[in-house]
């Protein structure tokens, strides 16, 4: 049967996300309470107390379809980032954004560029839709911009940018990202993913949203998975000219963001010190991490988001390790990075017992 499938849908490798909690403690038989994730890049402090009120609230009325329009949401967030309400698109978490850009506008015979070492949905979204990936090779583990200018041909339809980039952690500099935007050709789309941008010190927070009136190509991502916290209840929106907003609203299924997240994703925007206190644990955490690599004497890759990256030998073998005794990371050999293992930053003793184990599976003489 499964040759019904196209080709190009029957050669997509699925995504494999992080392992979750309780599969861990079934295969290894430890106890749920004794193990740590810092694998999916997800917010250690939790929700907002606003966002789980709110939650709250919205149960009372679960039995009633969401507002397919996200009319309150749109409006929310219409305000935060002074855009229209027809500019902003929503998604079951900001991977529904990236494939409504590609089911909008990629087709069989059309190419998409992204970057080495980039997010793996980008390649999965466009080759679901039967056009071809062109990956440049990465500078410096981040995106190589002249040549990714330089693969732009006539049957280019769209590129992809992260910007940090996951899961390497690089940014990109405004000036030259800015740049870049004005040789794209304007038939070429350009998605911005933009997901951990309030993660940014204010010096390198973008400023993409200003350049939507200048730019009628550029489509920029953005999810409530990361600093606010909803990443189980799936909301991302993009914001874009109202045109292709229309066209991407065309391919969007009715319903896609449900009212339990569209009521947390309002009352998170309304959070900001949720949102402070996040960015500040984490740039504890981040730098709790990377002195503990420098002690251990590992190479790590500097990084903008919520998570770093860091160069081990045998890493299959540390990452086995690593689960053996209770702490979830994430192997990105897949992401053609087979040295390397990406952290997330979590709390302080989390961070804490990750290093520790680290050090004992790395030097296990001195801890004998």
């Amino acid at each position: 049967m499964t040759n019904l499938a196209p080709e190009y849908i029957r050669a997509i490798a699925p995504y494999q996300g992080g392992k979750p909690i309780t599969e861990l403690a079934r295969e290894m038989g430890l106890l749920p309470e004794n193990i740590i994730k810092l694998a999916s890049n997800e917010n250690p402090l939790g929700i907002s107390p606003k966002a789980e009120f709110a939650i709250q609230e919205a149960l009372f009325d679960i039995s009633r379809y969401p507002d397919g329009n996200s009319y309150a949401l749109r409006d929310a967030v219409s305000h935060r980032f002074q855009v229209a309400p027809e500019q902003i698109v929503f998604g079951n978490g900001s991977n529904d954004i990236l494939e409504l850009a590609a089911r909008a506008f990629l087709t069989v015979g059309a190419e998409a560029i992204y970057a080495e070492h980039a997010f793996a949905v980008y390649p999965l979204v466009t080759q679901a839709t039967g056009a071809t990936g062109i990956t440049v090779p990465a500078k410096d583990y981040g995106h190589d911009l002249t040549a990714m200018l330089a693969a732009i041909n006539a049957k280019t339809r769209m590129v992809f940018v992260a910007n940090p980039n996951n899961p390497t952690g690089t940014l990109l500099a405004k000036d030259a990202l800015y740049a870049f935007l004005k040789q794209v050709p304007d038939q070429v789309l350009v998605v911005l993913d933009e997901a951990y941008d309030e993660y940014l010190p204010a010096a390198h927070k973008s400023e993409a949203i200003t350049w939507l009136s200048e730019f009628n190509n550029l489509i920029i991502s953005r999810t409530f998975s990361k600093a606010y916290g909803l990443a189980g209840l799936r909301v991302g929106f993009g914001m874009m000219h109202a045109d292709i907003a229309a066209m991407m609203n065309r391919v969007r299924q009715p319903f896609n963001v449900n009212s339990i997240a569209q009521a947390a994703a309002i009352a998170s925007l309304a959070d900001e010190d949720f949102v402070a206190r996040s960015y500040a644990l984490n740039q504890a955490g981040m730098a709790q991490l990377t002195q503990g690599f420098k002690k251990l004497g590992l190479e790590y890759i500097t990084s903008y988001a919520n998570f770093v990256s860091f160069k081990v030998t045998n890493a299959a073998d540390v990452n086995h390790k690593l689960l053996q005794n209770g702490v979830i990371v994430r192997p990105i050999a897949n992401y053609g990075m087979p040295e390397y293992l990406r952290v997330s930053i979590g709390l302080f003793n989390e961070n804490a017992r990750f290093l520790e184990v680290l050090q004992t599976i790395l030097n296990p003489t001195n801890n004998a």
